[in-house]
Order: C-alpha cells, then structure tokens, then sequence
C-alpha cells in the first residue's frame, strides 16, 4: 500500500473529522483529501491570533471556498494563555493544549468522531513540544501516521493542483524570538510587518528572528546573492518595521532555527 492510500484508510476509519484547518501546504492537503474520502463529513476550523497574519486567515477562507468545505473561525489569543507570553520552551505545548480543547470540545458537541492536524513525519526531526499536547487530548496527525515527508505532500498537492503546493511554510510568529524573550503583540506585529515587507521584495521562504532590536533575517541558500544584493532595501523595510538594526543570517533559512539552543537529552 502506498502513502497515499494509507492516508485515505486512516481517514476513512473516522467517519468523520474536523480539520484544524491554518491554509498552509500540510492542513490544505489533507482537508482536500478529507473532503474527498468523507464528503459532507468534514468540517475546518481555523483559528484567528495575533501570531498569525491576518493575510493568512484570508488565505483559508479563499481555500475553504476552493474545497468547497464548511469553514469556521474562532479565537485563540495565545498571550492570553497562562505561561505563552513568558516563551519558554513549553510555549507550543501550552497553545496547542488550549487551541486544540477548543476544536476538540467544536467536534464532540457536533457530532464528529475525531479531530485531525497536519503534522507530517517531518515534524519528528526537530523539538516540537505541541505533539505532545495533541497526543495527551487523543488529536490524530493523518499526514504523520501515513508516514508523508514534506516533499511528499507538495508533490501530491501539485497533482491535486492546489495553490498551496510551493506555498512557503509559514509557523506561529512567536517561534522568530529566543526563548526567555518576552512576547508581546507590538514584537508580533514588528516581526508579520517584515517579513510581510520582505515578501513584497520577492523573497519566498524566510524567516525574521527578532533579538531585542536586532532583526536577523533568514533566506534561502539560493536568495542569499539577490539578499546581498538588495540589503539596503531589507534594512529599510526591517526599520520601518521598527527594528534598529538588520543583520542577514549567512547560514540562511532553516526550520526550528530558534531550538538549536536547547540541549536535548
């Protein structure tokens, strides 16, 4: 059996499912194959916080609409919750607790026998602490069980013709500061505002980590001369976000930059 088919068995075994639903490459995949697998058996739920443009919550409306799935929004305002804003290494696992008690209380109330997410087998590769809070609420990761790779997925995406399929991965904007920096809605939102700049200059996947007033900025290998290249342009754009001082990262983009300060046992 291969990957895919294996995913449409898992997904089959539920009946029915609500997809905690972001519009980016893993949760648009696997709410397509969802629809497909449980027509009228599938409902998304996004979330709308200030650790996520609000460009992307437009996103998902525009791809629910495309899938032709029922979509609803609630609120999850991770400062809100008791120990997030302090960004310990604990902070994934303190949202994703309380996003997903939400979207399990959404599913139970309305009927659907399970509630799933899109981490994909990937995921294991680095520190990821919210895992272990969907594993504790009994949260299925589809993409994870049926053993996709990232690249496994967009491949599949582009055959399915979804959008999302060389969409840049994106990841709560709260995982741009170190940990034990204090998270705040202004950081928040000086940190969407850069990258949101950076974008509109032609940079696809990157990432802004913000050190106190200093905007590192992440790019991939193969933008790293057009970085060099237009760097005043990048320190303009950081600055009027609100940074004092811009410095590109010459080891460029990579996922979980800020976890390789945590020593693992």
């Amino acid at each position: 059996m291969d990957k895919l088919d294996k995913l449409k068995q898992i997904i089959a075994q539920s009946k029915s499912a609500v997809v905690a639903f972001s519009g980016g490459v893993d949760s648009t995949f696997l709410a397509c194959v969802a629809g497909q697998v449980l027509p009228g058996k599938v409902l998304l739920v996004t979330a709308m916080s200030s650790t996520y443009p609000a460009s992307e919550l437009d996103e998902s409306r525009r791809l629910a609409a495309l899938l032709k799935l029922p979509q609803r929004t609630i609120v999850s305002e991770e400062l809100d919750i008791d120990g997030f804003a302090d960004n310990t290494p604990q902070r994934c696992y303190y949202c994703k607790k309380t996003l997903f008690s939400q979207i399990l209380k959404i599913a139970r109330d309305e009927g659907f026998n399970a509630v799933f997410d899109g981490s994909n087998i990937d995921d294991q590769n680095d520190y990821r602490p919210g895992r272990k809070a969907t594993k504790e609420l009994g949260i299925r990761s589809p993409l994870f069980e049926a053993g996709l790779t990232k690249s496994e997925i967009r491949d599949h995406s582009k055959k399915l013709g979804l959008p999302t399929a060389a969409k840049p991965s994106l990841a709560c904007l709260a995982s741009r500061f170190p940990y034990g920096e204090k998270i705040t809605r202004e950081k928040l939102g000086r940190v969407g505002m850069a990258e949101e700049a950076l974008r509109s200059l032609g940079f696809s996947q990157l990432r802004v980590r913000s050190h106190g007033d200093v905007a590192r900025v992440e790019l991939l290998p193969a933008e790293m001369d057009a970085g060099w290249a237009r760097r005043s342009a990048i320190q303009a754009a950081c600055k009027k976000a609100g940074f004092t001082f811009v410095a590109i990262d010459t080891q460029g983009y990579r996922t979980g930059a800020m976890n390789e300060t945590l020593v693992r046992k």
